[in-house]
């Protein structure tokens, strides 16, 4: 079974002429062609806008695919983002009760205060 179409060939084979003439064109830069290959690609190009039977390019397949794995990638990164900035926030907060000894005087007569209520409330019931 043939891979390309009867317009595949035609459009090829219009952009080899045209290239050897000299009258090519690049699509993105307009610059003139004097590649073989990128004639034929110019030519395939053509052919699959219009319709023709040519086989998907080759990067093509290969996008898809690394699409899919840099989201994996991605959503990797992120939960690990998450993890270490879980860690560097705790690590702060004990570097700073550690620095400032009015702090952490606070935090202790908060929890003699809770305490006492608690044992209050027993005591009462």
């Amino acid at each position: 079974m043939a891979t390309y179409g009867k317009k595949a060939s035609d459009k090829v084979g219009e952009a080899m002429h045209e290239r050897k003439h000299g009258t090519l064109k690049s699509g993105g830069s307009g610059k003139k062609v004097t590649s073989r290959k990128q004639a034929i690609a110019i030519g395939l190009s053509e052919a699959r806008k219009e319709g023709g039977k040519v086989p998907a390019k080759k990067g093509a397949a290969k996008k898809s695919s690394a699409k899919k794995s840099t989201a994996r990638k991605s959503a990797a990164k992120k939960s690990t983002a998450r993890k270490s900035s879980a860690k560097k926030s705790s690590a702060k907060k004990t570097t700073a009760s550690k620095s400032t000894g009015e702090k952490s005087g606070s935090r202790r007569t908060s929890a003699k205060k809770t305490s006492r209520k608690s044992a209050a409330k027993r005591a009462s019931s």
